[in-house]
């Protein structure tokens, strides 16, 4: 129960009034409790609390608790959160029986107020599966995100990437915040492959965007009472959640309709792309879709919706694969100091590394984010889905409308998998055909099947220039002479699980001969 205390003493909330309403809350389901419905053969399950069921179980990190619960209780594992019955899913076996057997069946989603309302009941990561979802995801797999879209920003990556380099370079030899920095190059080639250029101008501007950003994302991905026990949904007016979505969803929606507007009265140039400093962006390729030609409506709240949804989904998790990956390269050095005499050799006299020389230096590095990706799933509970039907699992009853959490961070992890799986080991990937794209199980950072990420290649082409430029240019310790296994790797939960505290470094340039 500490966590449930703590969190009830973070916001203010008198203890008795709690009790008194769980006792009336009690009162009025027994009240009205149905007559008994025939038994079903459902999966095990850890003791619940009266009303809120398991989710004094959580704790600050859902993962970590989630893990420990399904070594007691196995793999395939119910808990109830409030009134939501929800299946955890810890194996790459179970995992599969929903993302691929039965995904059909455990394609939708759940309703979650906070997403629902900032993004305007009309993205496409949080929307109900259905003929909305298909269309507008097809739209962004097709249209923004395709292997040819991808790889016309090209362009912005390697700016952006230079311009990174440029300030580590300013702080050489000086301790410096990298997650900081990370955090500015992530956000500004999302703004301008989104919106078609920066939106920050002078630093008050630019600190007012990167809160507005920042506040987005944690409201997304907050803890909201409401939705696992409605009766309790008011106390988000005496914790001040609710004015903070309001507050956000106010600031998103001036800020939206000033970008759209800027781009409907720019007249598109003759050779057919659309305002902003790189071309056609995702604003220009949504502002040319027509509801006539996907069969859906399709109004200038969808474009908001899947915009947001690429600053939620590319900002965040780009940045926090980045920080994982260098976090873990200082802490161990070996491994670091081979992956960039790899990529020195290969690049041997030339200033920077470019996109075009990235397949010349996969070996190392891909290993290096794969493992990365193993140990620390940007996500590390993929977005719940909510089954359609009645179902079984494993020769388990699944009534319809049972939420699914997938424990990416656990599956990582399992024993079952991977030999030493709480080491990082990149070599381990050496002689083994697992990749992250969906198709393997024991390795899901960004999902499967109908639910899958759809950026996956754009977040990995901006990981990998990054990490390359990174491990090329400089080289890299902790201030103090500090030794990199005393590195802090604690984590903050949310919407994306950052490391808890920044990532604070010192960069050595490396000398290139010309």
């Amino acid at each position: 129960m500490l966590p449930v205390l703590q969190w009830l003493e973070e916001q203010q909330i008198p203890l008795s009034l709690v009790i008194s309403l769980i006792f009336l809350l009690l009162f009025i389901s027994n009240s009205n409790r149905a007559a008994p419905k025939t038994k079903l053969n459902m999966p095990p399950s850890p003791t619940r609390l009266p009303i809120i069921g398991n989710l004094h179980q959580l704790g600050t990190l859902p993962h970590r608790n989630l893990q420990d619960l399904a070594k007691k209780h196995g793999p395939l594992m119910l808990i109830h959160l409030g009134q939501c019955p929800t299946l955890i899913i810890s194996s790459a076996d179970t995992a599969r029986e929903i993302m691929k057997t039965h995904d059909h069946i455990f394609s939708s989603r759940p309703h979650i107020s906070f997403p629902d309302r900032l993004l305007y009941g009309k993205d496409i990561a949080f929307a109900p599966y259905g003929e909305y979802m298909r269309q507008t995801r097809k739209i962004c797999v097709l249209q923004l995100l395709s292997t040819h879209k991808v790889q016309s920003y090209r362009t912005v990556r390697e700016e952006e990437t230079a311009l990174m380099m440029k300030k580590i370079s300013e702080s050489c030899s000086l301790k410096f915040d990298l997650s900081k920095t990370m955090i500015s190059f992530t956000n500004d080639i999302i703004c301008r492959v989104a919106l078609g250029r920066k939106f920050f101008g002078d630093y008050e501007s630019g600190e007012r965007f990167r809160k507005m950003i920042k506040e987005f994302e944690y409201l997304v991905g907050v803890f909201n009472v409401g939705d696992f026990v409605p009766r309790l949904s008011w106390v988000n007016y005496f914790n001040g959640l609710e004015k903070r979505v309001v507050k956000n969803c106010r600031e998103w929606d001036c800020f939206l309709d000033g970008v759209i507007e800027e781009h409907v009265s720019k007249k598109l140039r003759k050779d057919g792309s659309g305002f902003g400093e790189d071309g056609e962006d995702f604003v220009d390729v949504l502002l040319g879709v027509k509801e006539s030609s996907i069969g859906v409506p399709f109004s200038r709240d969808s474009i908001k919706a899947i915009v947001m949804d690429m600053f939620a989904a590319g900002t965040d998790t780009s940045f926090a694969l980045i920080e994982w990956a260098m976090a873990e390269l200082i802490r161990h050095p070996h491994i670091m100091k081979e992956v960039q005499e790899e990529i020195r050799e290969i690049m041997k006299f030339k200033p920077k590394v470019e996109e075009s020389d990235l397949h010349k230096i996969h070996s190392l590095l891909q290993l290096v984010i794969k493992e990365t990706l193993r140990l620390h799933p940007p996500g590390t509970l993929l977005l719940p889905r909510e089954s359609l039907e009645n179902t079984k699992i494993q020769g388990y009853d699944i009534p319809a409308k049972t939420r699914v959490i997938i424990n990416a961070w656990a599956i990582g992890r399992d024993a079952v998998s991977w030999e030493d799986p709480e080491e990082f080991r990149p070599k381990r990937f050496l002689n083994s055909t697992i990749d992250y794209k969906g198709r393997d199980f024991e390795l899901i950072p960004f999902g499967a099947g109908r639910r899958g990420c759809p950026g996956i290649m754009f977040a990995i082409t901006t990981l990998e220039i990054a990490l390359a430029n990174l491990l090329y240019r400089f080289n890299w310790s902790l201030p103090g002479g500090l030794s990199g296994q005393k590195l802090d790797m604690d984590e903050a939960y949310g919407l994306t699980t950052h490391k808890k505290d920044p990532l604070v470094v010192i960069a050595t340039p490396h000398l290139i001969k010309t």
